[in-house]
C-alpha cells in the first residue's frame, strides 16, 4: 500500500537560479499538491527542491512551515560549502536529505576534495541521506563512494536506466551496494522519463533490495513533461508495478508516518 508522495516540488516563483538550465511556465503551489494527494488517498510526502531554483530553498521552507511535520518532509539543495548552522536550520523545518542532481553530463563530485569530504561527514553526522539523479550508467561512480562513507543513499527515479540491463541493474552489482544494501533506498518515480520500459525493471529492482527500502512519488508537477503526463496517470502507472509498501521505509528516511 502507497500511503507517501515522497517525490514532488512546489513553488510560487518562477525566478530561476543563475545557470538554470530550464523554467516551467506556471506555478506549483503547495495546495494543488496537497488537493491532488488527498483525491488519492496520500497521507503525506516528501517536497524535494526544485532544480530551477538552485540553492535557493525559500519556496521549499515556507512549504514545510505550513506542513505538520509528522506526515510531511523536505530534501534540500545545498552546495558544498554549506554552514553546519544552515544544515541544522533546514533539519529543524522538517529537511531529511540533501539532492544532487548530475544529469545531463553534469560533472560529478570530487570525493577526493576536502571540501567534499568536510560536507559529507556534516551530512552523515546529521543523519541527512543524500538523494541522487543520475543516469544509470554512471551511478555507480557515484553511489558506491557515498555508501562507504557511510552515507544513506535515496537514487531518484529508479536510476533513470537508458537501456534494458542484466538484473540487477550495474550501480547494484557493485561491491558497495552488495555489503551496504541496508542504506540504499529507491524512488520509483518519473518513469516517463526513463527510456525503457518500467515494469520489470522495477521487478528487478525488488529482487534485489530490501522490502521496506522503495518509496513512491509522483515527481508533480511534472517539470518539461507536463504535456505528457499528470497525477491522475502517475497513480495509475503505479498499478502497472509490482506492490509494495512504503510505510517503513518513509519512516526511516524521513521520519513520517501515516494520519
Amino acid at each position: 500500500m502507497i500511503r507517501f508522495d515522497c517525490h514532488a516540488h512546489v513553488y510560487e516563483t518562477l525566478t530561476a537560479a543563475s545557470g538554470a538550465r530550464y523554467a516551467p511556465a506556471g506555478t506549483a503551489p503547495l495546495s494543488d499538491w496537497l488537493a491532488h494527494g488527498a483525491r488519492h488517498g496520500i497521507e503525506g510526502g516528501v517536497l524535494v527542491q526544485v532544480s530551477f531554483l538552485g540553492f535557493d530553498n525559500a519556496e521549499l521552507c515556507a512549504a514545510l512551515s505550513k506542513l505538520d511535520r509528522r506526515r510531511f518532509a523536505g530534501v534540500a539543495v545545498v552546495p558544498f560549502d554549506v554552514s553546519e548552522a544552515e544544515l541544522d536550520r533546514l533539519a529543524a523545518l522538517g529537511v531529511r536529505g540533501i539532492r544532487w542532481n548530475l544529469v545531463r553530463g553534469a560533472a560529478l563530485p570530487d570525493f577526493g576534495a576536502t571540501i567534499v569530504d568536510r560536507h559529507l561527514e556534516h551530512l552523515r553526522r546529521r543523519g541527512l541521506h543524500v538523494e541522487i539523479q543520475l543516469e544509470s550508467p554512471r551511478l555507480p561512480l557515484v553511489v558506491a563512494p557515498l555508501l562507504d562513507r557511510g552515507l544513506t543513499v535515496v537514487v531518484d527515479h529508479f536510476g533513470l536506466p537508458d537501456k534494458q540491463e542484466p538484473a540487477p541493474p550495474s550501480w547494484l552489482r557493485t561491491r558497495s551496494a552488495a555489503t551496504a544494501v541496508d542504506r540504499l533506498y529507491v524512488k520509483f518515480s518519473g518513469a516517463y522519463r526513463s527510456l525503457v520500459e518500467i515494469a520489470p525493471h522495477a521487478k528487478a529492482l525488488l529482487d534485489v533490495l530490501p522490502a521496506d527500502h522503495v518509496v513512491w512519488g509522483s515527481d508533480w508537477p511534472h517539470t518539461q513533461h507536463e504535456d505528457r503526463i499528470d497525477y491522475d496517470r502517475t497513480v495509475a502507472e503505479r498499478g502497472t508495478w509490482p506492490e509494495f509498501s512504503d510505510t517503513l521505509a518513509a519512516r526511516n528516511l524521513y521520519g513520517i508516518e501515516p494520519a
